[in-house]
């Protein structure tokens, strides 16, 4: 595997790791987070990208600075949390 590849697939689990605990924040509260809040809990500034992301995946809404999860995010999660 080319170095270039490789680079490019631990970019991607990063972002993954990223998106995936946003999510993990915004299921957290029923009130919207800033995206300024998320970045300080995650200690990242990369919160803005993240949010980005999971709002073209339809995951998540952003009203200005607020983030919180869309209705299909939440049924999903209901739907793979263990019983």
């Amino acid at each position: 595997m080319s170095v270039q590849r490789e680079e490019s697939g631990d970019i991607a689990r990063r972002e993954d790791a990223l998106d995936d605990e946003i999510l993990r924040l915004l299921f957290s509260s029923p009130y919207p987070w800033t995206v300024a809040e998320l970045a300080r809990e995650l200690g990242s500034g990369d919160a803005e990208d993240g949010v980005g992301r999971l709002v073209g995946a339809g995951l998540a809404h952003r009203i200005e600075d607020f983030a919180f999860p869309t209705r299909a995010a939440r049924r999903a999660r209901e739907l793979h949390e263990p019983y």
